[in-house]
């Protein structure tokens, strides 16, 4: 089965000319700035360097009882802020192959033992709806999204996975300050265009950074380059990108291989701005085959994960809940498009029977009252919840959950009205 992920679907561009990309963003709220570090130290753990590294980034922000400086809030989004360039890790060509081992076997089990989820931030979202009794846009412009543990999307998955990778600082000294979260700005349509815009990554205004990946400065054998993990995307290997494109330069690999579809990617340092890595996606289905170019700020560390990514992902109109195993493969989940019709609202869930995946579309209205759900489908859902590692019924209160939601209209719609600013804006 083709790969799902909920920046596969659903999500449009739509295209602003550059004197209006060049005004000023209005300045209509302050952003609440004083809890960032608590709410960092709450995913990745006292010890870890996030929640220092923001100090850094901006010394004038508020503590403990202060006034809240004045960052602006933008119609929807702030802008985003990059961090200092980190020091590289100095590495030879041998000592760069034990490290590739070691990091992608970590890779891999992580991938197996936490499940992407768009799903769980979008019910977080409505309860804060419904309990604020304003319009979601009034909220939205104040919302901090809360990252909860094993209900990550690429935000939390991207933390997580740095948290897991500090033991390899033991034996590679460096490792741990050569490593951060970085931006990658998805399906750009001029790539020369957006990198030429100036050297760094704030002379691109309406960025919307959508997705964040973990990169790893290095020097091997004297040569730069990055090593890259991207479990947002599945992605179960570890990409070194070389400026030189020499060994070890991963090239083209395959990322998965369906009856239906095949996908490969490749990752190069962009010829006139080598602050940037393009990301090239090739998708090939039958006789079709369509190219996607996305972008990656590899020069400094991404502080607006939360603030500017995970805010975006709220108003998506595709959501999924997905389960992996080791090579990145989807083993079982759901998946559903957040439309205007909400009476025709519908999910599709699969899991693993044996050697295949069996793939079933319901509506959510079969499932406002979850005790009178019919107990052949209920029997599918917890095999599904199941091979996601969840508790008894805790899939199907999801869907129940969902299914109150989704009959939402109001909701829906200025869900998707957020959801169509933020594309107008963009580039």
């Amino acid at each position: 089965m083709a790969r799902i992920h909920h920046k596969d679907i659903g999500k449009r561009k739509i295209s602003k000319n550059q004197s209006q990309a060049k005004k000023k963003r209005e300045k209509v709220v302050v952003l609440v700035l004083e809890k960032r570090e608590t709410l960092l130290q709450s995913v990745l753990g006292r010890n870890d360097a996030w929640p220092k590294i923001l100090a850094e980034a901006e010394p004038m922000a508020p503590r403990g009882d202060s006034k809240p400086a004045a960052r602006y809030l933008t119609k929807p989004l702030p802008p985003p802020r990059w961090a200092q360039p980190q020091e590289p890790l100095h590495l030879t060509s041998t000592a760069h192959e034990d490290l590739v081992t070691q990091a992608e076997a970590i890779l891999r089990t992580f991938l197996v033992n936490y499940n992407y989820d768009s799903i769980s931030n979008f019910i977080d979202l409505y309860d804060a709806h419904v309990k604020a009794k304003k319009p979601l846009y009034d909220l939205y412009q104040k919302y901090l999204p809360p990252i909860r543990r094993r209900k990550y999307t690429c935000v939390g998955l991207g933390m997580e996975l740095i948290q897991k990778w500090r033991q390899l600082d033991k034996k590679f000294p460096g490792f741990a300050t050569a490593t951060a979260l970085l931006s990658c700005e998805e399906a750009v349509d001029d790539v020369t265009d957006y990198v030429m815009m100036g050297e760094v990554p704030d002379s691109v205004e309406y960025a919307e950074k959508e997705h964040v990946l973990v990169g790893v400065q290095v020097v091997i054998d004297g040569r730069p380059g990055i090593m890259l993990a991207d479990p947002g995307y599945h992605v179960a290997r570890i990409i070194t990108v070389m400026s030189d494109r020499a060994y070890p330069h991963t090239g083209w690999f395959t990322k998965s291989d369906e009856p239906q579809c095949r996908k490969d990617y490749e990752y190069s340092f962009n010829p006139h701005n080598s602050n940037y890595i393009e990301w090239h996606e090739r998708v090939t289905r039958g006789h079709v085959v369509k190219y996607q170019t996305s972008l990656i700020y590899a020069a400094q560390p991404y502080l607006d994960s939360i603030y500017v990514t995970e805010k975006r992902n709220l108003v998506y109109n595709f959501r999924s809940l997905l389960s992996r195993d080791p090579k990145g493969n989807l083993k079982a989940g759901m998946y559903f498009p957040v439309g205007v019709r909400t009476k025709d609202a519908s999910f599709t869930i699969f899991s693993d029977i044996g050697m295949e995946k069996r793939k079933t579309k319901y509506k959510f209205s079969a499932f406002t009252d979850p005790d009178n759900v019919d107990p052949l489908v209920v029997e599918e859902i917890e095999r599904c919840s199941v091979q996601m590692r969840y508790k008894k019924r805790a899939l199907l209160q999801t869907i129940s959950k969902l299914a109150k939601i989704m009959s939402n209209q109001s909701f829906i719609n200025q869900t998707l009205e957020i959801n169509d600013d933020i594309c107008r804006m963009s580039l």
